[in-house]
């Protein structure tokens, strides 16, 4: 049984840092005000503003941010500013008995993937995957979904994602239930052969992407058939692939064909089209809690992520 964090109440402190790339310092402020409109406090993490290069400061730095902010009490929840690149350098330096100790929300997504993974495999830690201050609510126009997927965090409710809310697609029918996993998939096949290595036996494996041309997520696809994990997994959730279109369209497979390469052969439910990644809406979702697929009838109820204060009491 996976750990679920404390709900956030009005007036809670939630902790900012980047542990992959520098966020744009305009878009970031407009992500905190957002969560101050929450009715949120902020606490801003020491080297939130430290630039290395492509990385938002030095590994040592990046990772003393997110010890400082789990190790931190009047913190209920650690909130990543942006994804880029970077997190897969932090994984092996972090103190996950400190975070198991002090089990608390933990949000982001796209690269945020990687310490994803790592902090469930290694804690039992319900994390979220989630939009970002920067790259998502800090942008000129937030659609009201993303923003409302917040909300979550405050009470324990389960979800339930139907074609209603985005246009569906079932690649195979069958219904199955299974914790869900995943994220962002060139940072899940990055995991392979570490000791962060993605275990996919009898869950919901949930895959997104971005600027990836499709001679590049078959190559992943390929590398995750080679390495068993769709063969291990229960079922498969598809979620956002922005930008994934070839330069050479007369000279590349779809996506469509990809899936049908990879995924159907598969025989597992596995349904496609669900806004979640780098998508606008971007709704999200705990990962590490139960949810039941069911691809024929286009749905997919998902846990709550939180428990109620006095639940974990």
């Amino acid at each position: 049984m996976n750990q679920l964090p404390a709900a956030l109440q009005t007036g809670d402190t939630v902790g900012i840092i980047a542990p992959a790339s520098p966020p744009d310092e305009l878009k970031l402020a407009k992500g905190i005000a957002f969560l101050e409109s929450l009715g949120l406090k902020v606490k801003k993490g020491k080297y939130l503003d430290s630039r290395y290069g492509y990385l938002a400061g030095r590994d040592h730095e990046r990772v003393e941010d997110l010890h400082g902010m789990f190790q931190d009490p009047e913190v209920k929840a650690v909130i990543c500013a942006c994804g880029g690149y970077g997190t897969g350098r932090l994984a092996e330096a972090i103190d996950y008995d400190l975070i198991r100790r002090n089990p608390k929300i933990f949000w982001g997504y796209s690269d945020i993937t990687f310490l994803h993974t790592a902090i469930q495999q290694q804690t039992g830690l319900v994390t979220f995957h989630g939009p970002m201050l920067s790259s998502d609510v800090g942008l000129e126009e937030v659609h009201p979904y993303t923003k409302d997927t917040f909300l979550q965090l405050f009470t324990p409710k389960a979800f339930t994602y139907t074609h209603h809310l985005s246009p569906l697609h079932t690649f195979y029918p069958g219904t199955v239930s299974g914790d869900i996993i995943g994220g962002n998939l060139a940072l899940i096949v990055t995991t392979l052969g570490t000791p962060f290595e993605i275990d996919t036996k009898g869950k919901l494996l949930f895959i997104e992407d971005i600027d990836e041309e499709p001679y590049k997520i078959d190559r992943m696809m390929q590398h995750l058939t080679s390495a068993g994990k769709l063969d291990d997994a229960a079922g498969f959730i598809i979620g956002d692939f922005h930008q994934c279109e070839p330069k050479k369209k007369d000279q590349s497979l779809t996506l469509e064909q990809l899936w049908e390469t990879y995924i159907v052969p598969q025989k597992k439910p596995a349904l496609g089209g669900f806004r979640i990644g780098h998508s606008s809406p971007n709704f999200a979702f705990p990962m590490g809690v139960q949810a039941a697929l069911d691809a024929a009838g286009k749905k997919l109820h998902i846990s709550p992520g939180v428990a109620a204060k006095e639940a974990i009491k």
